[in-house]
Parts: C-alpha cells; structure tokens; sequence
C-alpha cells in the first residue's frame, strides 16, 4: 500500500469564532483568500476544485479559507456578500481583491498569482532586515527586477537621502510621484537644499532677533533642515509678515507642511496663521 505524499491544498473550514484569528490576523503574515460559499449552491462546488487547485499551486504565498454563509451570516452581511460564491482576499486585515461567481481556471489562478510576492516585493523585504551596502546591494535589485517598484524606490531614496546623495534620491521618487511618503521625503530634500551654507545658528539667529526677515527666512530653513519643525515654523511665520522676503518664506513653510503632513497638529494650527499673514 503507497501513501499519498502529494501536499494537500491549505485550506480549513473557518468558524465565527477564530474568523478574526484565521483571516483577519493572519493576512498581516501573508494573503488569505476567503471562500463564501453554502452546501446548496451548485456554482460553489463547480468553483471549488478550482480554487482549491490555484491554492495548492500556491501554498507558500496564500491560505484558502471556506466559509459557509448558512452557518455565519453575520460574517456574510460583515463583508457584504450579495451572491455567492464570493471570493475574497485578505491582506493587512483588509480586503484588496475579489470576485462573484464561477471563474475559469485562467482567472482564478491569476487572481492568486497576483496576491503572492514577486521577487521585487521579496528583495524589500530582505532589504528591511540589512543595513548600509547589503541593504542597497538588495534594493537595487528590487529594482532591476521592477523599475516603478515603490517600495524599492522610497526605501533606496531614503538611504541614498540619509548619505548626502539628494541628485539620485530625486530621480528614484520621480517613479513614485503620487505617494505621499515619496513627496515628504522630497520636501525634506527641498529643505536640505536650501539651508544656509557657511553662516552658523548663532549668527542667523542674531540677525534674525535684530528684524532681519532674510536672516529669519534662512534661519527657519536652517532649523527645518536639522527637524526643529517647531522653531522653524515660528521663524517663517514671522518671516512672511516682510514683504520682501514673504514669497520665499511662504514657499519654505508649505515645504515644511508638505514634510509634516497635513494631519500633523503644527501644521493645522499655523495654517490659518499664514493665511492671516498673508491675507
């Protein structure tokens, strides 16, 4: 008598009472695909051996959850099953694939493939682990497997960012133009680069204290370049009271902004301040 050895696919009947654990939770550690099915549906048990045929295809990357809608459904209403089978996909506790009725083949598999790591999305990761030569050494090869990767862009402009290499930081957040993370961190580029160079605190602020709004226009620059966001905001606000240097203060201190965020508390208590200066 032989014994079957071939890995079985990875799935489990979920209950009401570890849904949260089995799926919710453990989508933080890889990709759960829920399937929302019921015994007397005839579609569910066509679309089942495909799903379960895409699972074990992946069993690495992805865990196949059933889930019988008769026997939970206040779990059905939770994530708006209207029609089954529902096939959902969990990741970070959220929802971020799905589909309703019977698939071909093709289309589940490729449903699946596409919620498993690529090699780019594997090499960040490793790259979190590392630091300095090893960690660029791996985001390089993030992106030479996906040039548009975010991950990879934001994380090598960060480190090439933190070693003086503003020029290739930029054109790495160029591939990442709409993220938020990647306009902070060209904000904070934008401060560096227009710091003083060559004239200490201590003398700008000197100047600064005896009304000179330039000296103050630098001084806040200065002082959001080394993250005393506090302090610069203070002196740009003042700043932008001289007519001459209101512009360029101004400008600096949306820069700030764009670093903080717009959800930080600084920046909404001195926004109606410059609107007050400006207007």
């Amino acid at each position: 008598m032989t014994t079957d050895t071939t890995p079985q696919p990875p799935h489990q009947t979920a209950d009401v009472s570890d849904f949260d654990r089995e799926v919710v939770e453990a989508s933080g550690d890889r990709p759960v695909v829920v399937d929302f099915w019921a015994p007397w549906c005839g579609p569910c048990h066509q679309l089942a051996p495909l799903l379960e045929a895409a699972a074990a295809a992946h069993a690495q990357d992805v865990t196949l959850v059933k889930l019988n809608v008769d026997e939970h459904q206040a779990l059905a209403q939770r994530y708006r099953v209207q029609g089954i089978p529902a096939v959902k996909a969990f990741r970070d506790g959220e929802v971020v694939a799905e589909f309703t009725g019977v698939q071909p083949q093709q289309s589940v598999d490729r449903f699946f493939a596409a919620l498993v790591p690529s090699a780019a999305d594997r090499l960040v990761v490793r790259a979190a682990d590392v630091v300095g030569e090893q960690a660029e050494a791996l985001l390089r090869d993030a992106l030479a497997e996906d040039v548009n990767h975010a991950g990879a862009n934001l994380a090598l402009a960060r480190l090439l960012a933190d070693r003086g290499d503003a020029e290739e930081a930029r054109r790495l957040l160029a591939h990442v133009p709409g993220d938020g993370e990647a306009r902070r961190l060209a904000a904070e580029l934008d401060l560096g680069a227009a710091s003083p160079s060559g004239e200490d605190r201590a003398a700008l602020t000197a100047r600064a204290d005896a009304g000179d709004a330039e000296a103050a226009v630098a001084l806040g620059r200065l002082l959001a370049a080394e993250s005393d966001y506090d302090a610069a905001i203070e002196r740009l606000l003042g700043a932008v009271a001289d007519a001459a240097q209101r512009a360029e203060a101004r400008e600096s201190l949306l820069t700030v902004f764009a670093v903080l965020g717009d959800a930080d508390d600084r920046v909404r208590a001195a926004r109606p301040k410059l609107a007050a200066a400006l207007f």
